[in-house]
């Protein structure tokens, strides 16, 4: 069995193969033949990946910081860029005219044009959103048969799950998680099916928090990968196994955590409603 400290050396030498770090090569070699990656991911996906709307730089999250916090000492700049949408991101990517896609979820697709930098950015949870007070009975999925619901067009949670709601469950697609959350607010839903951060964030923007709560225990976890174009010139080694090494040491001081506390802030911030401050009360005579 091993201790704890034959875990950590079992992740660190995980991380390291998968990374490609036991060559002859050092580790930061290579990478100053690329001097500079370009980083772009999904521009409408708080507090994991979005491009603010009065900000200076094109994305903004978890994600980017986490990455940015990896090549730190590398030499490698990063440089992001917003393509407008998820789709027009992951093609340039898979086309080799943007190097990483920051936040990507595996898949068996995927794997044939990008690599996957382990360990994970973070596991995103997706989970059963309900209007407060209308919550029922929750064991499993086949509580949600005889159930309305809904998810946003596009959005997948997992082949068990997918395979099991085609075949099994009333569940619509909308255009927009917002447009879906609304159908439940009004009662023409009974659940929605929506990433835990970005239900959350989505709430937060629409002022409707409070109207909500989610099923106990109806967690479907999937993790959220930092990925590199087979395509990229930058694609080398050295890159995969400082990207592979910095990840690692911030999912051993549990990074990732303290950053979705951080940019659910950020993001919540303007939507928050703003205190009058209190009037000044004159001094009895």
């Amino acid at each position: 069995m091993f201790t704890s400290g034959s875990n950590r050396f079992l992740a660190l030498t995980t991380a390291l193969v998968l990374g490609g770090v036991f060559s002859s090569t050092p580790v930061h070699a290579e990478l100053t033949n690329c001097e500079r990656v370009v980083v772009t991911g999904n521009p409408a996906y708080p507090p994991l990946t979005w491009a603010p709307e009065d900000g200076d730089v094109a994305l903004t999250g978890v994600t980017i910081e986490m990455l940015s916090n990896a090549l730190q000492g590398s030499g490698v700049e990063v440089e992001l860029l917003d393509l407008g949408s998820r789709a027009k991101a992951l093609e340039a990517v898979e086309a080799g005219q943007v190097d990483i896609m920051a936040g990507l979820f595996l898949s068996r697709e995927l794997l044939s044009s990008l690599d996957f930098v382990y360990p994970p950015v973070v596991d995103v949870p997706s989970v059963f959103f309900v209007r407060r007070g209308a919550a029922f009975p929750y064991t499993g999925w086949q509580d949600l048969r005889g159930k309305r619901g809904a998810a946003q067009q596009g959005s997948r949670f997992g082949l068990s799950f997918d395979t099991y709601a085609t075949d099994n469950l009333d569940l619509q697609r909308e255009a927009s998680g917002e447009r879906a959350l609304r159908k439940l607010l009004a009662g023409e839903l009974d659940y929605v099916v929506l990433e835990r951060y970005q239900g959350l964030a989505l709430a937060e923007q629409m002022g409707v928090d409070a109207q909500l709560d989610t099923l106990e225990g109806s967690f479907i976890n999937a993790p959220l990968y930092l990925a590199i174009s087979h395509n990229s010139v930058c694609n080398t080694p050295a890159l995969r196994s400082a990207l592979a090494l910095g990840m690692l040491e911030q999912q051993q001081r549990n990074e990732g955590s303290r950053l979705l506390d951080k940019y659910r802030g950020i993001w919540a911030a303007p939507f928050r409603p703003v205190s009058e401050p209190a009037a000044d009360i004159p001094l009895a005579e």
